[in-house]
């Protein structure tokens, strides 16, 4: 793991104080030298990128080429800020020049859309600037959708004010269940294409999203007791916040996969014309039979209870994976589902909407022009915007039986 930042806060909680500071590589974290930050503007997280570029690619170098069998790259990252979204970009771009046959996936955090608790004013120019190189440099991306986050742990886990740290666990859980088939290899979906190329039958359509059930969160970090005189020695008080969930056969956790409920991106998977193209769930559990993963599809089958593309094969893919054996559970079988759905233009319009809102009025530009790519013209606000829209289109000619045509289509225009 490489940890980059522009600014040392985040970096040193984890790499000084946080329980896990004994696993990552001091040589592997790099923060700038000013440590100021990109001060939320994605123009001034691009500039200091290409800043670093040889700092940031050796380190990549050197990891990859202790790599017996390199595949691809994972990136996390938020697209609303100015280090994960303009230094992120630039990381994006720099890595498909670099290893121009390599996988990049990346872990996109979205914004939370709601005016009251938007973070950043200038949110909407980031997310934009960064969804351009998302589209064209990602082969995938997982989002992570902080108002869906914010959805599911105040309606579901009964949180009333989730903390960034409660959020991040629901996010950690996501990680681990993506990469469980990766990690506890087995006769399917053992390597990243294999687990991507099944979700993604169109470059563009690279936007997966996730469900997760049954929803449990152990918050280590709400009550800590002093033992002894010494306020460092700290006993965490577990305290689990979970769903109310009951059954966990094979086929309610296939089921409740699929609901609103359980699906981590604030866009509405049940209206009419939207559906799904591809979906991969992977069970956990060490006792789940093939058997039963068989009569599950047959009646969700029987049921029609999911709509898919006119133009392709309605099939939903399923990995089993074995629990992990250090961590207790309170489930005999958990189920994590990674999809690709044409709802997914909802969230682009969202932010569409935002974008042009305060692009119509040139609002709060100041601080981009100030940096080199802006100085001369704001053409890449207007590249970047039609990306997007193509995108938005590109998603929405998925519900059509002739979108097969599609690319045709644009050509001949």
């Amino acid at each position: 793991a490489l940890l980059i930042d522009l600014e040392p806060r985040v970096v040193n909680k984890l790499t000084h104080q946080g329980p896990y500071r004994n696993l990552f590589n001091p040589e592997n974290a790099f923060i700038a030298e000013d440590g100021g930050g990109a001060g939320n503007n994605w123009a001034s997280g691009f500039r200091q990128g290409e800043l670093h570029h040889e700092k940031v690619l050796d380190m990549i170098d050197r990891e990859s080429d202790n790599s017996d069998s390199l595949e691809g790259f994972t990136m996390c990252h938020s697209i609303a800020g100015g280090t994960g979204s303009g230094m992120g970009s630039y990381l994006l771009e720099a890595l498909n020049d670099h290893f121009p046959k390599k996988l990049v996936q990346t872990y996109s955090v979205f914004p939370n859309w709601s005016q009251n608790q938007s973070d950043v004013v200038v949110q909407p120019y980031n997310s934009v600037l960064t969804l351009k190189r998302l589209t064209l440099n990602a082969d995938a991306v997982v989002v992570l959708d902080n108002t869906a986050l914010n959805r599911i742990a105040v309606d579901r886990l009964k949180i009333e004010n989730p903390t960034v740290d409660q959020l991040n666990s629901l996010v950690a859980t996501i990680m681990a269940a993506s990469t469980t088939t990766l990690r506890y290899p087995g006769y399917m979906n053992n390597d990243l294409i294999g687990l991507l190329a099944s979700l993604i039958p169109t470059p563009r359509c690279h936007f997966l999203m996730t469900g997760y059930t049954p929803l449990t969160l152990a918050d280590y970090y709400q009550n800590p007791v002093t033992v002894g005189s010494s306020p460092t020695h700290l006993q965490p008080v577990p305290v689990t916040h979970s769903a109310s969930v009951r059954k966990t056969t094979v086929l309610d956790v296939m089921r409740r996969l699929c609901q609103p409920d359980n699906i981590m991106v604030s866009a509405n998977t049940r209206k009419p014309s939207s559906c799904y193209i591809s979906i991969l769930n992977i069970i956990q559990g060490n006792d789940v039979e093939p058997t039963q993963i068989h009569k599950a599809l047959q009646r969700m089958r029987e049921r029609q209870t999911i709509k898919f593309i006119p133009w392709g094969p309605a099939s939903i893919q399923v990995a089993l994976a074995r629990k992990s054996p250090f961590l207790a559970s309170t489930n005999k079988v958990s189920g994590f589902m990674l999809a690709n759905h044409t709802s997914m233009a909802e969230l682009f319009d969202r932010l569409l909407s935002q974008y042009d809102r305060i692009r119509r009025r040139n609002a709060f530009l100041d601080n981009y022009r100030r940096e080199p790519m802006f100085q001369d013209n704001l053409d890449e606000f207007d590249s970047a915007r039609e990306t997007v829209q193509c995108l938005v289109d590109e998603y929405r000619a998925c519900e059509r039986k002739d979108y097969v045509d599609y690319g045709g289509e644009i050509a001949e225009e």
